[in-house]
């Protein structure tokens, strides 16, 4: 579970519940209950937002849509190091000594690569392939984030449609004042919906999964530059100092910590995608 996703929620719904609140106490929230402007700002920011992609797609969303609330780390550290193992014993005994590797690896995107090596596949092969495959991962990742940007856009948009409805049914009673300030507020809640729903819900879900796509990206783009060093038969300690340009310093730091441990190889964990 992802502690900042779900702290970030709580708190965010505190500070809306505490401002709205503070002043008339618990009463003042319905206030901002209206279900007409909730349909009008819901309904019509999803439909317009599922007009602009498959259907098939929406229902994807769905599943994309539990990462955020999930904590999926790529451990880059033992990948480098899963990889480094590899290289000497390719280097020791030959290339078609990793296919009896492949069963003790979790990740299928080594798997697929270390194969077309054993396969002996050319190079510039395998680099075309498992560039060809990240790209189509990135693109995948990116339709599910162009759906939340869409939604975000949407729901503020609806949401000035439905103050205006509100404005436009207001100038109908201007006959009778006291019927001015509640259909006024009501005309404004739909706003509020709409900014709210953008700003709580679909833009920081959008920059989570940005932020795990690039994650997830990065870590098999170092995986290409092993496999492909690991095929040349390059020295398993120039690998080892080109794949460290992935980590942060802090990263590093671990890294060096575990050749000193001397900790088991493991795997780096995949995205379902």
């Amino acid at each position: 579970m992802d502690i900042a996703t779900i702290g970030g929620l709580i708190f965010a719904a505190v500070a809306l519940v505490v401002s709205i609140t503070l002043e008339d106490g618990m009463m003042a929230i319905w206030s901002f209950v209206d279900m007409p402007s909730v349909f009008v700002t819901l309904g019509g920011g999803i439909a317009c937002s599922v007009m602009s992609y498959k259907l098939n797609d929406f229902i994807k969303l769905l599943r994309t849509s539990s990462l955020i609330f999930t904590t999926k780390e790529y451990s880059k550290e033992n990948t480098i190091r899963m990889l480094v193992e590899l290289s000497n014993k390719a280097r020791r005994e030959g290339l078609l000594a990793l296919e009896a590797e492949q069963d003790k690896i979790d990740d299928d995107f080594v798997k697929q690569s270390l194969q077309l090596v054993v396969d002996g596949v050319e190079p510039e092969t395998i680099k075309v392939s498992m560039e060809l495959e990240l790209n189509n991962l990135e693109e995948r990742h990116a339709k599910g984030i162009s759906i939340f940007r869409t939604m975000a856009a949407q729901f503020p948009a609806w949401g000035m449609i439905g103050t205006l409805i509100g404005l436009i049914n207001l100038l109908r009673s201007l006959d009778d004042p006291s019927a001015i300030g509640p259909a006024m507020s009501v005309a404004l809640v739909t706003t509020f919906y709409g900014s709210v729903m953008a700003n709580y819900i679909c833009n920081p879900a959008a920059e989570k999964l940005t932020g795990r796509s690039k994650e997830e990206i990065q870590l098999k783009e170092m995986i290409i530059e092993g496999i492909l060093s690991i095929q040349a038969g390059e020295n398993p300690r120039i690998m080892e100092h080109k794949l460290k340009t992935f980590l942060s310093p802090a990263q590093k730091m671990r890294y060096n910590e575990m050749q000193t441990d001397g900790a088991p190889r493991e795997a780096a964990s995949q995205e379902a995608s």
